[in-house]
């Protein structure tokens, strides 16, 4: 095997077999406990506690992948795992025991809950233990490039000899121009940037190429760093880096975030759809026939899609002016429609596009592909907004207004993605009901 082959594998297989390990794992804890406390003579049968355990395990497998647990780990760094798994396994046991609770139903002897909870965390943390040691063994020690001034690099490499014996430092650059390159010719697992200042040269262009090479790439914390509040630090030969991720919004997270929006569509549905259907009556005496525009969008990954709304407008508004931005008082916006637009209602026909999968509630808003093109050319970064389907409301929409610059909505958008979490979903959620009520623009 090559080492860029060698490489990318590294990152992933590990993962994979966690799946499997995991599984194995908490069925023979759970069968464990069970003999431990009553030996052969069970008080059920053998089917009845496998149905419950296989319940169990899914239970926590779930949790555990909705948790990260699954994701691909940097190899450089050490990460507690055990507050993280035992955190994600009292959620899972919470869930068990309401089940029971609710159905009367128990997965488990009542007795055994506390015991699987401790022994399933500990086993858990072991398979991440364990499989990092697999993995070096498989596929050999992580191999470093070191990237900054020379006297960073020097500081580094005393610090990676003395502390980290196992890792290989296979070179050191100053100039960060040709850095992809740089890391392919010398077999590079992994760049550590030593000095500050360094993410202006290597995002977003050179980050995203070497993240798709599954190359991990750290920034050292300078004192000055903590001002921001940054989280998540790895401690790598003694010295504080974050990892650094062209994409922020890992496959788990967008998962959940998809199936938390699906279950909002389906508890507001009926109201949605009677609202929908008092706009479109409006709307169809007020414009006439087509009540629905259809207007081609920029979605998840650069894809195109065709975005729905009620039409405002006059039809075929654009014959004349071309691609253009709607002013705040546009001409062409019908009469007694611009409150429709206003309050946002004519936006509704996006929830079809939710169901399809196209769109979010929330995310950064969808751009028309030419105005997408002229950002994309001038405002660095542009094309991670696209990591994750666009929304219908989003942080740059309820802390920002119409016109607000495209750079600073950006910036918006890049702060949702990497702060995302069901909370933030509801708050923006809440701010838009305030906005629409209010009307404000």
């Amino acid at each position: 095997m090559n080492p860029r082959m060698q490489k990318n594998h590294s990152r992933i297989w590990p993962v994979r077999v966690l799946y499997i390990a995991d599984f194995f794992s908490l069925i023979f804890i759970l069968f464990g406990t069970l003999i431990v406390r009553f030996g052969f003579s069970w008080p059920k049968s053998f089917s009845t506690y496998l149905v419950g355990f296989l319940i169990a395990t899914i239970i926590h497998l779930i949790i555990y992948f909705f948790g990260e647990l699954y994701e691909p780990s940097p190899r450089l760094g050490a990460r507690l795992w055990l507050p993280r798994v035992s955190a994600l396994t009292t959620v899972a046991i919470l869930i068990d025991a309401t089940l029971a609770l609710v159905t009367g139903y128990f997965l488990m002897p009542r007795g055994n809950l506390i015991a699987f909870g401790i022994l399933s965390s500990l086993g858990v943390t072991f398979n991440r233990w364990l499989s990092r040691k697999f993995r070096t063994k498989r596929f050999g020690n992580p191999r470093v490039l070191l990237a900054g001034s020379k006297a960073d690099v020097e500081l580094g490499q005393e610090h990676l000899l003395a502390c980290e014996p196992d890792v290989i430092i296979v070179g050191s650059i100053e100039n960060l121009d040709m850095l992809p390159e740089n890391a392919r010719q010398a077999g590079a697992t992994d760049v550590l940037l030593m000095s500050a200042g360094a993410l202006g040269k290597i995002y977003p262009g050179p980050l995203t190429e070497l993240e798709s090479e599954r190359v991990g790439v750290f920034q050292r914390i300078i004192p000055s760093d903590t001002l921001l509040g940054l989280k998540r630090s790895r401690q790598i030969a003694g010295m504080p880096f974050i990892a650094l991720k062209a994409h922020s919004l890992p496959p788990s997270r967008a998962t959940f975030k998809r199936v938390l929006e699906i279950f909002y569509l389906i508890i507001v549905s009926a109201p949605l759809v009677l609202v929908a259907v008092l706009v479109a009556f409006y709307i169809r005496i007020r414009a006439g026939e087509n009540i629905i525009y259809r207007q081609e969008r920029v979605g998840k990954f650069g894809r195109t899609f065709m975005m729905l709304k009620f039409r405002t407008m006059a039809e075929n508004a654009e014959r004349q002016t071309g691609v253009i931005k709607a002013d705040m008082d546009d001409s062409r916006v019908v009469k007694g429609l611009d409150w429709v637009r206003k309050t946002r209602l004519d936006e509704l026909p996006q929830f079809i596009n939710v169901l399809k999968g196209e769109m979010s509630i929330i995310g950064p808003r969808p751009e028309r592909p030419d105005f997408t093109k002229e950002y994309e050319r001038f405002i660095p970064g542009y094309g991670r907004r696209h990591d994750i389907p666009p929304g219908i409301t989003g942080l740059a929409q309820v802390n920002g207004r119409y016109h607000t610059d495209p750079s600073y909505k950006l910036g918006h958008d890049l702060q949702y993605l990497v702060n995302w979490s069901p909370i933030l979903d509801v708050q923006i959620l809440f701010q838009t009901i305030w906005i629409v009520i209010s009307r404000r623009l």
